[in-house]
């Protein structure tokens, strides 16, 4: 079992997709559009939905996200989108030169929350909001202070 991000953007996807492939030196990318698989005859879609991102998925540092377009007509059944802090990324990594890295191109365009810094739960801790909304964690040893802190109770 894997349990992974789904991200939705606002008919920008593709802009994400080439900003997150190149800040997180993705090892594959996969997009499908909607124009890319057959069209229901009884509801088309419209001309300037056809080239919106229907799935996509990014890998990275053995990790994966993907995203998708929500389609304007779609938005009576799915509601409009809402960028909001209720979903966030976490990179948990133990090699602190890519964390660095993987935060100085996230951080292009979008603003840090909490610089990288050592914390009492991380040697090497930071939070940031990139230029599409999304917000990111970023963790050199999550798994260490978890498993330290259970082992003490």
């Amino acid at each position: 079992m894997s349990v992974l991000a789904y991200l939705n953007f606002d008919g920008n996807t593709e802009q994400v997709i080439a900003f997150y492939s190149e800040a997180l030196n993705a090892s594959e990318v996969k997009k499908v559009k909607f124009n890319d698989s057959p069209q229901d005859p009884n509801y088309p879609l419209p001309e300037n939905e056809l080239n919106m991102i229907m799935e996509s998925s990014l890998e990275f540092a053995g990790g994966k996200i993907m995203m998708s377009d929500i389609l304007p007509s779609m938005k009576k059944v799915t509601g409009e989108l809402v960028k909001g802090n209720n979903i966030l990324i976490s990179i948990v990594i133990d090699d602190k030169q890519t964390l660095e890295k993987y935060f100085s191109n996230l951080s292009v365009g979008g603003y840090v929350i909490m610089p990288l810094s050592e914390m009492p739960w991380s040697s090497c801790f930071g939070m940031l909001v990139d230029k599409y909304g999304v917000g990111w964690k970023f963790n050199s040893d999550a798994d260490k202070f978890l498993d330290r802190v259970i082992s003490k109770e």
